[in-house]
């Protein structure tokens, strides 16, 4: 880690951002971590609710699948599902945490504002191991933009 800082610091990078949000542990872990590394952590979002987040980025176009479930925490078959309120956040119950800061889920982005292009994925095995459920995604041979529409790279025939 000391060297991918220290190439960091060299490229002219001076802060790291994380998500964290409320987890006082993990921040201290980090703040540690990069302790006379040159770099500064900085957390945007700490201390916003997480039902207010979640509910903005679904708001804002982010689209993400849930990639890696708990199931001790949250039934196995939210792995693989849209990050939506709709779908997703209404069916949580009320200990589960909607941007799974607790470890409930993990996420992968594949579209949103913040992107040139959006990813097209598609979900396919679910596997559990070392006491998780993961679902493997893989990239579609299209692009979706946030306006719903989607984009072939495919050359026409």
């Amino acid at each position: 880690m000391k060297e991918t800082c220290k190439t960091a610091v060299q490229a002219g990078i001076e802060y790291i951002a994380f998500g964290d949000l409320f987890l006082t542990d993990i921040r201290a872990y980090r703040e540690k971590q990069l302790e006379n590394s040159g770099l500064q952590p900085i957390f945007p979002v700490w201390g916003v609710p997480t039902r207010e987040l979640a509910r903005s980025m679904i708001k804002s176009g982010v689209r993400a699948k849930l990639t890696c479930v708990g199931p001790e925490l949250l039934a196995a078959e939210f792995v693989g599902r849209e990050f939506d309120e709709q779908q997703l956040l209404s069916e949580f119950q009320p200990d589960i945490d909607p941007c799974g800061e607790n470890g409930e889920f993990h996420t992968f982005v594949y579209a949103g504002p913040m992107f040139q292009h959006d990813l097209s994925v598609e979900v396919g095995e679910i596997v559990s191991r070392d006491s998780f459920v993961f679902a493997d995604l893989s990239l579609g041979p299209n692009r979706v933009n946030t306006a719903q529409e989607v984009v072939t790279d495919a050359p026409d025939r």
